[in-house]
């Protein structure tokens, strides 16, 4: 836990007990989430100011201690009551503002090396587990600072994308960026399908018929409607209307047509 080890040399001439080093936790993760120590005692005491480190006298009662902590928003003001019964503490924590009240039971045995009270480095153990019981039991069921929300909420603002819901499994469009999706006939209307095999003008785009005319294809400069020499006279074709050419059209047009090509093993007498 970053800056409780100069905390812990500072009250270290003061620790005599376990239940001494895991005050010294519990005061700095309440520091973490935005708290300063105001005084020991129920009552506030004269030229009293916010500080990191714990005041005089706070280990002075081994069974009960009792601190008054104040967050660095002057918002809300908490009192801070550790009971020891037995082999385990009980933190009690009141929100003098609003009166809503948290508490956690915590083995001393599980988070302090009785010991090791007089090297840092080995008198806590189970650190992450201790953050998380006094989060979730004492932080979460009274609320952060309203300055430590304030921070998270303008985090979100500089950032929406942060907390939006995110699914890597979700398939992501088909639809190639830059191109409009297709005009599909409406479920409701049955005769609206191969409605656009039937438009004579060819207005309407989708349907089973393929216009090599119109496929997208680069394709010869020819104008059915002006006449397919030896084939059909002019007029024979609406102009803009769909026409499936039944011959080459034209001179210029790409040979050996695919259509041409013998079918593979067609020269294989075993097939």
């Amino acid at each position: 836990m970053a800056g409780l080890e100069p905390l812990y040399a500072w009250a270290l001439a003061a620790i005599s007990r376990p239940q001494d080093a895991l005050i010294c936790g519990v005061h700095w993760e309440l520091v973490r989430h935005g708290y300063r120590c105001l005084g020991a005692g129920d009552q506030p005491g004269s030229d009293e100011r916010k500080s990191e480190l714990l005041p005089a006298g706070w280990e002075a009662n081994k069974e009960v201690y009792t601190l008054r902590y104040k967050s660095t928003d002057d918002a809300r003001e908490l009192l801070l009551k550790a009971i020891m019964v037995e082999d385990s503490m009980i933190l009690n924590v009141m929100d003098r503002s609003s009166q809503k009240v948290a508490d956690v039971t915590l083995a001393v045995a599980d988070y302090i090396n009785p010991e090791h009270l007089d090297d840092f480095h080995k008198v806590y153990k189970n650190t992450e587990e201790l953050r998380t019981r006094i989060a979730s039991g004492i932080i979460a069921p009274l609320g952060p600072p309203a300055e430590k929300a304030k921070k998270e909420s303008e985090a979100e603002k500089k950032d929406p994308d942060l907390h939006r819901d995110y699914d890597p499994l979700r398939v992501p469009p088909r639809q190639p960026a830059g191109t409009r999706a297709p005009s599909w006939p409406s479920p409701l209307s049955p005769f609206a399908v191969g409605g656009e095999d039937l438009d004579p003008f060819g207005g309407r785009s989708g349907g089973m018929i393929v216009d090599p005319l119109r496929s997208g294809f680069p394709q010869p400069g020819t104008d059915p409607s002006s006449g397919i020499p030896g084939r059909l006279p002019p007029g024979a074709v609406p102009p803009g209307a769909r026409f499936d050419p039944f011959g080459p059209l034209g001179a210029g047009r790409s040979r050996p047509d695919p259509d041409h090509l013998p079918p593979p093993g067609y020269d294989d007498m075993f097939m």
